[in-house]
Order: C-alpha cells, then sequence, then structure tokens
C-alpha cells in the first residue's frame, strides 16, 4: 500500500532559459514574453507580434541552429495562468521527428515545476493540422535498435504529458493521426473542429500503437471500440470523435480555423477561476484511482483531500462563500 500512496514522480530535467521568445496577443488575452526561466522580455501590446522564439538546450537535447519547432506562450491579465504549448513544424506538418519530440519534451519538463501554470492547452500553428504522427522520413533511416529507442523516448514525452500535474487541454483543429492522437490522448481534455481527423492509424503501416496509444485509447472508449478503431486503422471527424467519447467538446470550423482552439480557450477559462491546489489534487486522485481496486482509490482520495486541507485556498474557499465574494485563489 505504501508503494500505491506514493505520489508518482514527475521528470526532472533541468532546463536552461530561452534566449528569446517573440509571441503575439491572441482572443482577448494578452501575451507576455517570458524565457523558461521566468523572467519576462517583452510585455504584451496592443499591435500582434509575429510568434517566434530561440531555445537552448542540453546537448544531447535541442541543438544549436536547429529551427524552433514548438515552443510555450504564457497568457496574462484575465488569463493569468493559462499556458499554450504552440506547435509549429511547418514543413512537416508537426510530424514527431527528432527536433520536435526533444524540444516538446524541454517543454514540458519545464511546465512539470511551474506553479504559475493553471492550465496548459496544447495546438498547432499549422493549418490544417494538429499533429501529423511520425516523421516516416526520418524513421526510414534507422535500423531497428534506432527506431525501438526513438519509439521509446517518443513513449517516455507522452508520459511526461500524462504526468503534468495540471489539467491539459488538446485543441484538436486538424488532422491528428497515429502519434498525434497519441498525443492528445496523453492530455486531460481534447476538443476539436467537426472537420479535423482523428485516428490510431498505426495497422495500416504495418505498426501498432507504440507511444501509449494502445494503453489510453482503451481506457477512454472502451476496450471494443478501441480494438476495432486499432484493427481498422479507420479516421474518425470531431462530431463522431464526440459520440464516442474520445473527446470532450467538439464544433463546427470556423474561417480562420482555429475554433477547436477558441473551445479549448473557453473550457481553459472554466477551469482558471477555480483553487489550483485543489484541480492539481483532483487530477491526480482521478488519475491514480482509476488505475487500482476501489478500495485502494478511496485511500487515494484520502491522501489527495487531506493535502488540501492545510491549505490558504481552502480557507480562503470558504471565506468567500460565507462572504458571498468571489474567492481569491493563490494556490497556496
Amino acid at each position: 500500500m505504501t508503494a500505491l500512496l506514493r505520489r508518482l514522480p514527475g521528470s526532472r530535467c533541468s532546463v536552461r532559459p530561452w534566449l528569446g521568445v517573440i509571441l503575439r496577443e491572441t482572443h482577448g488575452g494578452t501575451s507576455r514574453l517570458l524565457p523558461r526561466d521566468g523572467a519576462r522580455l517583452l510585455a504584451g501590446g496592443a499591435r500582434p507580434l509575429t510568434a517566434y522564439c530561440c531555445a537552448h538546450s542540453r546537448r544531447q537535447h535541442t541543438q544549436a541552429g536547429d529551427p524552433v519547432e514548438a515552443h510555450l506562450k504564457r497568457l496574462e491579465g484575465e488569463d493569468d495562468g493559462i499556458v499554450e504549448v504552440l506547435m509549429c513544424r511547418l514543413k512537416a506538418r508537426n510530424a514527431l521527428g527528432h527536433v520536435f519530440v526533444s524540444q516538446m519534451r524541454e517543454l514540458v519538463s519545464t511546465l512539470a515545476n511551474d506553479s504559475a501554470a493553471r492550465v496548459v492547452v496544447f495546438r498547432s500553428l499549422v493549418p490544417g493540422v494538429f499533429c501529423a504522427g511520425a516523421d516516416l522520413k526520418e524513421r526510414q533511416l534507422m535500423n531497428n535498435t534506432e527506431s525501438d529507442l526513438f519509439v521509446h523516448g517518443l513513449r517516455s514525452l507522452m508520459t511526461q504529458i500524462a504526468l503534468l500535474p495540471m489539467p491539459t487541454i488538446a485543441a484538436m483543429d486538424g488532422a491528428a493521426l497515429g502519434g498525434g492522437l497519441e498525443l492528445a490522448l496523453a492530455c486531460d481534455l481534447r476538443t476539436a473542429a467537426h472537420s479535423a481527423q482523428m485516428g490510431l492509424i498505426e495497422t495500416t503501416r504495418g505498426l501498432l500503437p507504440g507511444a501509449g496509444g494502445s494503453q489510453r485509447l482503451p481506457r477512454m472508449v472502451g476496450i471494443t471500440l478501441a480494438k476495432e478503431l486499432i484493427f481498422t486503422g479507420r479516421r474518425v471527424g470531431g462530431q463522431t470523435a464526440l459520440e464516442m467519447g474520445l473527446v470532450n467538446r467538439a464544433v463546427e470550423q470556423n474561417q480562420t480555423g482555429d475554433a477547436a482552439y477558441r473551445e479549448a480557450l473557453r473550457l481553459a477559462r472554466e477551469i482558471l477561476p477555480q483553487g489550483p491546489v485543489a484541480v492539481r489534487m483532483a487530477k491526480e486522485a482521478i488519475n491514480r484511482g482509476v488505475e487500482v481496486d476501489i478500495g485502494s482509490a478511496m485511500a487515494i482520495e484520502r491522501m489527495c483531500y487531506a493535502r488540501v486541507i492545510p491549505t490558504r485556498d481552502r480557507q480562503e474557499g470558504m471565506a468567500a462563500f460565507i462572504e458571498k465574494r468571489p474567492p481569491r485563489y493563490t494556490g497556496e
């Protein structure tokens, strides 16, 4: 039981600071520019700015001179606490190549220890696609051992995302195929445009889902349906995905092609006012509880509840209720 109740450790990778970022304000939330060590580089203004950033990392991860394929944007003002992971490997449709995966792992490692991040939204800046899955051109050049090691690293990335302590939302405005859907499955919640195509299509390539999809999909839609989807490699649209329970919300695509992102942002704004410690503990109780028997799950719930009791946020919530005012949570 001791091992069962032990809190799962997050990634402890250290991350060097960003050299710089330039981000833009979107949809009523003013962007601010932050390096990974949290120091502000540039305040968001009234004029939209082109998204760009440069990353600096350890040698075994992103190398100097590599193109930026993923970066962070932190919103402020009323949206302070919402962090976006922006995927921008334009030419390869966010395919999961070495550089892309390395940069994503560093960003997720940064977020794992970021107490200011209350909700994380994963979105694509590539029109018509969330993530196209494996980079088959890179994979074709790998031998068997290299391929196995790369997929292991990909599986580790998805595990890192799943273990983030705050709620995560995948906004699928376009195709999420193979590893792209596995990335979305690693998030807590998903929004999709009706036009978005989703599927674990690995069997059509002579493979099986290797980055968590064969395990996470059955837990979401049920074993029988998951088997059908994986065995056939079927692709489904946003509305069908909603009916299956694969996504939380599905919306008609808009003229700017970001309807799922806007819906994800609305969902994030619903989560944002709630007590951040309580939300994190609720996530931990749910995620760990579903993996064990009901008696052990109740013990996990009790442990998580006990960690909320001494917080200032709990006292603030009670005081706000009595005084009939909105609570002002600080995450303490």
